[in-house]
């Protein structure tokens, strides 16, 4: 047992190490980093850094726009593809998996392409004002370098995932249950809060965690797509570093937006936790 006990703590000993490395030391470092301010010629500790962030109309005004971009497109994500993965997980015949082949297809399409592919499809002169042009159907206002611009591409690319989430927490959802409920005239809608919802609760969350974490952290899909200004957390980092060479503020960015991520991975945590005690994914 104890030899068991030893094994298994030398196998994960490794990717332990990896991470407390890559991802611990640095984000802890970072932070003493944006908590270290000069004053009289010494160094203490202070929170002006963040001070300064919040009170910079700029920063406020990204941080809002990257959680505005954030929410909305994980809600259109969950209200796409729940009814998806519903009629995928119950329905019957070769249709569903035709259309589980095609609504995983853009879990391979690189995020550069699927930027490229909606700037000509829906830019101001791409192929959707081509064609409500021919149509005579004119107005045409192009989401494209706008607030939707980066919601639409990070919805296109975020379906996979999401889909394959719920259909994996849908898979534990007994038919004999669904069965008995309609057997005593439960409804579809009944069926669905009753016993499908809290089945796959925990799945809900994961989905949820994954596709937050995913979002707040992009960078590709904003940078082609989004606007100059607002940008979104990813972008303003990046450009505060590079173009500003202003690495602490960078860093302060960074910090911000690591600390609302743990926080929403806290649920993430708790979701496989109690998937784990249930012996479901």
């Amino acid at each position: 047992m104890v030899r068991q006990q030893a094994l298994g703590l030398l196998l994960v000993a490794a990717p332990v190490l990896l991470v407390v490395a890559l991802v611990l030391v640095p984000a802890l470092s970072a932070i003493l980093a944006t908590l270290r301010v000069e004053v009289d010629g010494r160094s203490v500790l202070s929170l002006a850094n963040y001070a300064d962030f919040f009170a910079d109309p700029q920063s406020r005004r990204n941080l809002g726009f990257t959680l505005w971009t954030t929410a909305v497109a994980t809600a259109l994500l969950l209200a796409l593809c729940l009814p998806l993965a519903l009629y995928l997980r119950f329905a019957t015949g070769r249709l569903p998996a035709v259309v589980q082949g095609i609504a995983v297809f853009p879990l391979f399409v690189p995020g550069i392409i699927v930027a490229y592919a909606l700037i000509r499809s829906i830019g101001p002169n791409g192929l959707l004002a081509t064609i409500l042009a021919a149509f005579g159907i004119g107005g045409y206002v192009s989401p494209y370098l706008g607030p939707w611009g980066p919601v639409i591409g990070l919805v296109w690319e975020g379906v996979p995932l999401t889909l394959l989430v719920l259909l994996s927490g849908l898979a534990q959802v007994p038919l004999p249950a669904i069965e008995a409920a309609r057997d005593v005239g439960a409804g579809p809608v009944r069926i669905l809060v009753s016993i499908v919802l809290p089945l796959i609760r925990n799945s809900l969350l994961i989905a949820f965690a994954l596709e937050f974490l995913n979002i707040f952290g992009a960078f590709t899909l904003p940078y082609l797509l989004g606007p100059a200004s607002p940008e979104m957390m990813g972008v303003y980092m990046q450009r505060t570093f590079s173009d500003v060479r202003d690495p602490i503020a960078a860093q302060t960015q960074a910090v911000v937006t690591f600390l609302i991520c743990a926080a929403v991975g806290v649920l993430y945590v708790r979701a496989i936790s109690k998937s784990r005690a249930r012996g479901a994914p």
